[in-house]
């Protein structure tokens, strides 16, 4: 498991710490004996060191085992967008590999993921708790794109140094393009999935892939590029729960942004959550279809 975010900060002229109280007492021991006994230390050096106490500390308290994450519960939409959201909510189809599970609980807590190792969906095969799917939203030049996203526990990237390998965490995503944010009076103009390699995209999509207003995506495994990945399918899948990342708490999003998800050597399966700011954009504009 990679180190997590820490949960001290410098608000006010004064450090911050969003742990539990005997966790942060102890960081706050730590951190003082080191300034008491290394006056001579600068500033810089302390720090660093205080930092890594921190992190050791939440990276243990942090990180739980995947199938205790608790999910959002879906919400009652209110604005024409979040109608929207909903509305086009996509469903997924489980062909070979892990189901998905919520990466992220109310109170930053994140799943801790598996190795890759045994049957492709071993220890995976659903969350007692239930799943999730997260959505977010925006406009792409003059098109309103909902991205959907799912977290698998372990996955494998389309790299020759992985595919013997595969690593933990996977991120598959999917997005519905339309014309307007409104769920009475809006079209699919156009789908994009994150493809065994690159985006699959259509525009308009095929009425074989669509289930009324729900796209219908598959997760497989690949076996040209020995990858995970999701495809469109003609199968009718399973809805989760959603969650817009707007709905997340904010220990929720700053865990699921800060969080490094790609343990492979280098990060060379290039695995980010894609709906965190710096990321979420750049996917778009790659995944327009039109």
């Amino acid at each position: 498991m990679g180190d997590q975010p820490s949960r001290l900060y410098f608000l006010s002229s004064r450090w911050i710490c969003q742990s539990t109280s005997e966790e942060c007492l102890l960081i706050y021991s730590t951190a003082r004996r080191q300034l008491q006994s290394n006056r001579s230390m600068n500033f810089r050096g302390i720090f660093i060191a205080a930092m890594a106490t921190i992190t050791a500390i939440q990276a243990q308290s942090n990180v739980i085992p995947h199938g205790k994450v608790r999910p959002f519960p879906q919400q009652v939409p209110v604005t024409d967008a979040q109608k929207a959201v909903l509305k086009y909510k996509p469903q997924l189809t489980i062909e070979d590999g892990c189901h998905p599970y919520p990466a992220v609980q109310k109170d930053g807590a994140i799943g801790g993921g598996l190795s890759w190792s045994g049957p492709r969906d071993g220890e995976c095969k659903g969350s007692p708790l239930g799943s999730q799917v997260y959505a977010r939203t925006t406009w792409v030049k003059d098109k309103w794109a909902i991205m959907y996203a799912w977290y698998f526990p372990k996955a494998r990237a389309p790299f020759p140094v992985l595919r013997f390998l595969g690593h933990r965490h996977g991120w598959e995503y999917a997005v519905v393009w339309l014309d307007r944010p409104n769920a009475d009076n809006s079209t699919i103009l156009g789908v994009s999935l994150s493809a065994a390699y690159g985006w699959a995209k259509e525009s308009p999509p095929p009425e074989k892939y669509l289930d009324g207003n729900s796209l219908k995506v598959a997760y497989y495994y690949n076996h040209i590029y020995g990858n995970t990945a999701v495809k469109y399918t003609e199968e009718t899948g399973e809805f989760q729960d959603l969650i817009t990342w707007n709905q997340l708490s904010d220990l929720a999003r700053d865990s699921l942004s800060n969080t490094d998800w790609d343990e492979t050597p280098l990060n060379v399966a290039l695995l980010k959550m894609p709906m965190k700011d710096g990321v979420f954009m750049k996917k778009l504009k790659s995944a327009y279809p039109f």
